[in-house]
């Protein structure tokens, strides 16, 4: 970062910091804080070292969204996510069979900490669960301990794979190429008008279950939105019944001390790419994406990084246009010698059709990936016709077969 920029950025990041030390001493000049919540992130780990995050938040009244909700119900909602009143330097509690440590939050209310078991993991469940307790500040406003639990991930010895997914026009339709259009679905939308490609819950479905039908292989979601939305986004999966993961968000809304804009996506999402992979040293992976922004690019520098590590990398292809499909081509062949394969899909059934090629799902999968894919096709209903622009049927050609299908993208 040239010296000049860089300048720049640590004056607004401590002129924001200013503020915000400011407005939280109104807040306790005026009563105090409102009441406070943990709130919890789904994390990872093994048997021998668990990762804890989190973030601690005054309550902004933001009710689960409904089916009913109005366009006016998610604009009124919106803000109050962006708006999020962080609790800055929080301390908490972290315990887990019988041991405790403390953490404190950063001045954006960000926590983490790592676990260590002192005793064999329960077995029968892959999730593990970390109680959390706030020890300062306390709000006038509420009565009682603050507590949360955390989700941590700790896969079976049943895994065969992991699968590390994009979530943005891989999973939910985003439009991240259109900025606009983008705007307009997280501002105007919410957990139930968001679409999710056709097919894509029961193929994340079959990947978690494996060619055996339980295997359990675990999934990760990674995403350039901010984790103010992170349970807009825990709604939406369990809404469409997708396998639940940590989901890796890149960024929070606001200035930081490294950019004034998010705009270091890349070395973000590579990075946090890596620290899973490194956390699983005896796993494969799959890696999915979309070929919108540069998903092709960063799964091929993971795996020139980690040879013989990738099993496979998906990529949905939301951009038609000549020059992006040449370059993932190229960008294909690098991948092939590196140890693993790159398939550019037009939708979800073909790349269930390689995986169950290659044993990675049971073949009796692809029936119900399809009969969800035709589903998710279906017309929209009426909430999202107002959110957003509809894409009429196109035929589209994969793999020498000709179907009717909405544009993916």
């Amino acid at each position: 970062m040239p010296g000049w920029r860089s300048v720049l950025v640590h004056l607004v990041d401590d002129a924001e910091s200013a503020m915000d030390r400011l407005k939280y001493r109104l807040a306790y000049a005026l009563g105090g804080p409102d009441p406070i919540k943990i709130v919890p992130y789904r994390s990872y780990g093994t048997s021998q070292r668990m990762y804890v995050h989190g973030r601690v938040l005054e309550e902004q009244g933001i009710s689960p969204a409904t089916a009913s909700d109005t366009v006016w119900d998610n604009i009124v909602n919106m803000p109050k996510r962006i708006e999020s009143d962080e609790v800055p330097f929080a301390r908490l509690a972290v315990r887990f069979q019988g041991s405790e440590q403390e953490v404190v939050a950063d001045e954006e209310g960000m926590f983490s900490a790592w676990v260590e078991p002192r005793s064999p993991l329960p077995p029968g469940s892959i999730w593990q669960h970390v109680d959390l307790e706030l020890i300062e500040p306390r709000s006038p406003k509420q009565e009682g301990p603050v507590r949360a639990t955390a989700e941590v991930l700790v896969p079976p010895e049943s895994a065969r794979l992991a699968v590390i997914s994009d979530i943005d026009d891989t999973v939910l339709r985003s439009d991240a190429v259109n900025l606009l259009r983008m705007a307009r679905n997280v501002l105007l939308g919410n957990a139930h008008t968001r679409l999710p490609f056709a097919g894509v819950a029961a193929f994340y479905r079959a990947l978690f279950a494996g060619p055996d039908g339980s295997t359990l292989n675990p999934l990760f979601y990674v995403s350039s939105s901010p984790w103010n939305l992170y349970d807009l986004l825990s709604q939406f999966f369990h809404l469409h019944h997708i396998p639940v993961g940590p989901v890796l968000l890149l960024r929070n809304w606001g200035l930081s001390e490294e950019e004034l804009l998010p705009t270091r996506n890349r070395q973000h999402k590579l990075d946090t790419i890596a620290r899973v992979l490194d956390v699983y040293p005896y796993l494969p992976f799959i890696l999915i994406g979309d070929s919108g922004q540069q998903d092709p690019e960063i799964y091929a520098e993971v795996v020139r990084r980690y040879p013989k590590r990738i099993a496979a990398v998906y990529i949905r292809n939301v951009s038609r246009g000549p020059e992006r499909s040449r370059a993932i081509a190229e960008l294909e062949q690098e991948v092939v010698e590196h140890g693993s394969s790159l398939l550019l899909a037009d939708d979800t059934v073909t790349m269930a059709r390689h995986a169950a090629n290659q044993g990675w799902i049971r073949p009796e999968a692809l029936t119900e990936i399809g009969e969800e894919k035709a589903r998710d096709e279906g017309p929209p209903g009426l909430i999202e016709r107002l959110v957003g622009e509809v894409e009429g049927p196109t035929t589209v050609t994969v793999a020498g077969e000709q179907s009717s299908a909405p544009e993916e993208g």
